[in-house]
């Protein structure tokens, strides 16, 4: 079974990812992994961290002479800016140095401080917020790159792009495939919008939310194209892939909801108007569909068509003009603590929302076909399409 776990603190010396369950044989384009590290750190309206850090991959584990031989993959991802918190978050207790340790209260509102002190009995949101930061999905998107590179090698791809940034947002209507995946080519990530002017109008919203002192939201769209029908079950609530999809993308920091296909569309219409109509291809002995408004999913099952996952990102929580909470010692209202900060970060949102479907899909594609070796399993997959085509 495919799985990882991430470790590691935003200002602490690195963070770290195993994932175990890829199959031997799998060639690992280093590049690549390092693309969606880079991809993930850029966008319009990021803050001053993004200057600091480089994000590379390591690979202490699991890999060797480019490919994956079977065992647990780890790998590390250095912070360079634990130079400036070495004593700060260091792993001793040092009486020396207790004047750097930069403790942060009172609690921010719409971050994890306050929950996390009162869970962990904490008076220092420090302890906190150190883990709960976004820049755990550094990890998160080195090991969903392995995800990525696994699927393309059975011909599926995933993508992702920007629907909206605050007030602005793509038109109605679903981009080709092809134009969103265009986009990891970009050099420039800007907003990860499909229509240039979209774009510009979504950048005026982030310029006025700096100029406000202010940060703003959006949503972003996770595509993957090329599944075969079948991967995850109807049988139980738990196995259910589109709650697997749904639980898996709004783990992402700062994400507070998850639209599967058009949901929310459908929900204000007859369900006439919402079904995706079945046909049948003699030609290509495949069954074909009118539309997709299911984004590909059906009874907990991938339908063939593409998944379409849609994330709704607040605006992040820590703002240049701090918001109202109280402090620990005397009870009584204060200015929230602020932390540097970004303004937007919905395009790096949808690079971990890539790297999370990715995960997610993988896992259902090995419970399905399995295989020790990248061979054992594609023999099972293919023998599971001549099924499929024969049916």
């Amino acid at each position: 079974m495919l799985k990882f776990q991430t470790a590691g603190e935003s200002h602490g010396q690195g963070l770290v990812a195993i994932i175990s369950g890829i199959p031997a044989g799998l060639r690992v384009d280093l590049n690549y992994v390092n693309r969606d590290l880079k991809r993930r750190m850029g966008g319009y309206g990021r803050g001053g961290r993004m200057k600091i850090e480089s994000d590379a991959a390591q690979f202490l584990s699991g890999v060797r002479h480019g490919q994956t031989i079977g065992s647990p993959v780890a790998l590390v991802i250095e912070n360079r800016d634990w130079s400036n918190w070495k004593d700060a978050m260091s792993v001793e207790d040092r009486q020396e140095a207790r004047d750097k340790y930069k403790p942060l209260s009172p609690p921010r509102p719409g971050h994890a401080d306050l929950a996390g002190c009162l869970k962990y009995n904490f008076r220092d949101a420090r302890y906190v917020l150190e883990r709960a930061s976004a820049r755990e999905t550094a990890a998160r998107v080195g090991v969903g790159a392995l995800a990525k590179l696994f699927l393309l090698d059975f011909g599926i791809e995933v993508a992702s792009h920007v629907v909206a940034v605050g007030r602005a947002a793509l038109p109605p209507g679903e981009f080709p495939f092809d134009s969103v995946l265009a986009l990891r080519a970009k050099e420039e990530i800007v907003l990860n919008c499909v229509d240039p002017a979209t774009e510009e109008r979504m950048k005026q919203e982030v310029d006025f939310a700096t100029e406000n002192r202010d940060t703003v939201g959006g949503i972003f769209e996770v595509r993957a194209r090329g599944l075969p029908p079948g991967l995850g079950a109807c049988s139980q609530w738990d196995e259910r892939l589109d709650g697997h999809l749904a639980q898996a993308v709004v783990s992402i920091q700062a994400v507070k909801g998850v639209e599967i296909g058009s949901a929310m569309e459908n929900a204000t219409h007859f369900g006439s108007s919402v079904q995706d109509e079945i046909g049948y291809n003699r030609q290509e002995s495949r069954f074909t569909r009118k539309s997709n408004r299911a984004g590909g999913l059906e009874g907990g099952m991938t339908n063939g068509q593409e998944v379409i996952v849609r994330g709704f990102l607040k605006p992040i929580s820590t703002l240049r003009r701090p918001l109202e909470s109280v402090s620990f010692e005397t009870r009584e209202p204060v200015k929230a603590a602020y932390e540097r900060s970004d303004v937007c970060v919905v395009p790096a949102a949808g690079v971990v929302g890539e790297a999370m479907v990715a995960l997610v899909l993988a896992r259902a594609f090995l419970e399905k076909f399995g295989g020790d070796s990248l061979e054992e399993t594609r023999r099972n997959y293919e023998g599971y399409l001549t099924q499929v085509r024969r049916f």
